[in-house]
């Protein structure tokens, strides 16, 4: 019997959100009737829209999580169901089959939990155009879609269809990069490839050995490891600095489960910030302008480097809607990166006579290709590459298992009175760290800025029930001793009644 179900009524239900960034949850939440619908809802909107005429192609790939394979089926017997044809890409990086369904002018989905633990998982959706913006976001979750008789008591397909054939999308991302960064771009240089359980490993190995460079394959794994670009694991800073140093490595490569946002550690085997390394692509790629989310490091628009700077919220959605208004103004270079390393390109560049096309989606690989190209181009280190820019420095760290509405409810009552009391009331909390408090930027979250130059940003995680703290100071030490600091305070505080 067909069932007809509201989208928003299924968020509030099973407790599987859907946002921008498409639909995260438990994977016990995630049952197949689940991923059905929100599969179904998104081509629901792509067909209202002219994106998805009857017997269109949709490309599904997934990252290395446990759980990936079946929701991978049951999005794709939602396409057949919607009169689809399912284009099956295997297990690659996200910006490798958004890049496909760009090329083709068809949708695609990535199944990843991106950076969160294997037991939760997600579903990130692409328009044949671009990302999934707000306004899509808003049109699927106001959905009502029919679920057919496909499902038994435990909201799991009855018959799951095995995998389509294998579509090769890995070859023409690899040759993407070696068409323009050209076969000895690399010669010369020991990289580590730290391949855990990135879905892109392999194809990272294979740019740096097809770019003339030497691999060095690090602790691969069958378990799936929940590596945070924005919050590196202290177990995977001790191993980065005993690789660099035991095996002579130039730079340390990897990313994060579904491969789209990069770690670059450098010839110590210190991991990169992701927002330097946005700065130090976008220079190598000789971009214009530049947006990128409130919370990166202010040392974009200290450098001088770019015409233009745009201050966005945090998550791809805003930098991509920043980008394409600064395209629409006429810069002729643009991009976008986030404080997870995630780069967009916006337009195409070009660079010793060969372009580069768009790919206005969150990409690993082009940030680290770039400053690795540059550096040797240079005859840098990454090191030294990174000295050339303004001494700010940034660091991130989060409270984990903080509800969201506890986090919303902290900001609230920060944020709460005169602009005055506000800030007597953040001096009051945070000003034995970094004395007097003077502004506040609200783009997300609140951002506080002390008058000894330091920085403060407490801002509730858009998909887990974490509270992210991102702080700015002079030196690396510094930021991160301020991180410790803020979160202790926080983790200390209570609300007054």
């Amino acid at each position: 019997m067909t069932q007809f179900v509201t989208i928003a009524d299924l968020m509030a239900k099973s407790g599987v959100a859907f946002g921008t960034s498409g639909a995260r949850g438990l994977v016990s939440a995630m049952t197949d009737r689940i991923c059905f619908a929100y599969t179904a809802a998104f081509l629901q909107h792509l067909a209202n829209i002219g994106q998805f005429p009857s017997g269109a192609h949709v490309a599904i790939a997934g990252d290395l999580r446990s759980s990936s394979p079946r929701i991978m089926a049951a999005c794709a017997a939602a396409v057949r169901h919607m009169g689809g044809v399912v284009e099956y890409c295997g297990f690659v990086p996200s910006p490798a089959v958004a890049a496909y369904g760009f090329d083709r002018r068809i949708p695609s989905l990535m199944v990843t939990g991106s950076h969160i633990p294997d037991d939760r998982n997600g579903i990130k959706f692409n328009r044949i155009d671009g990302e999934v913006l707000k306004p899509d976001e808003l049109a699927i979750r106001a959905q009502d879609v029919a679920l057919p008789d496909l499902f038994d008591a435990e909201d799991m397909l009855n018959d799951a269809v095995p995998a389509e054939p294998l579509v090769d999308v890995s070859t023409a991302y690899i040759s993407r990069y070696v068409d323009f960064f050209r076969t000895q771009a690399l010669a010369g240089l020991k990289l580590g490839v730290y391949e855990h359980s990135a879905v892109g490993r392999d194809i990272l190995v294979a740019l740096v050995e097809a770019l003339g460079g030497t691999a060095v394959s690090l602790s691969r794994s069958d378990q799936f490891i929940p590596v945070d670009t924005e919050a590196v694991r202290a177990e995977d800073q001790v191993l980065a600095r005993q690789w660099a140093v035991d095996l002579k490595l130039d730079a340390i490569l990897s990313t994060d489960g579904d491969s789209d946002r990069p770690l670059l550690a450098d010839e110590h085997g210190v991991w990169m910030r992701g927002d330097v390394l946005g700065i130090l692509s976008a220079r190598a790629l000789g971009i214009a302008a530049i947006a990128t989310p409130v919370s990166c490091n202010s040392a974009v628009e200290l450098s001088g480097l770019f015409s233009a700077v745009r201050r966005t919220r945090i998550g791809s959605p805003f930098v991509i809607e920043a980008m394409n208004v600064l395209v629409a103004e006429g810069q002729g270079s643009v991009c976008g990166y986030e404080a997870n390393g995630g780069f967009l390109l916006a337009t195409p560049v070009q660079v010793n006579a060969r372009t580069l096309g768009a790919l206005p989606t969150r990409d690993a690989v082009l940030p680290i290709l770039s400053v690795l190209v540059d550096a040797k181009r240079r005859g840098a280190t990454l090191s030294a590459l990174q000295a050339q820019l303004p001494e700010r420095y940034t660091f991130s760290e989060r409270l984990q298992n903080y509800p969201t509405a506890q986090s919303r409810a902290l900001i609230a009552h920060l944020d709460e009175g005169e602009e005055a009391a506000i800030l007597a009331r953040l001096t009051g909390l945070f000003g034995a760290l970094v004395g007097e408090a003077d502004g506040i930027d609200r783009t997300d979250g609140l951002r506080i800025h002390f008058a000894s130059g330091d920085i403060i940003h407490l801002r509730p995680s858009g998909n887990a029930p974490e509270l992210r703290c991102y702080t700015e100071s002079e030196s690396v030490e510094r930021a991160k001793t301020l991180n410790e600091q803020a979160l202790a305070v926080v983790r200390g505080y209570r609300i007054p009644a």
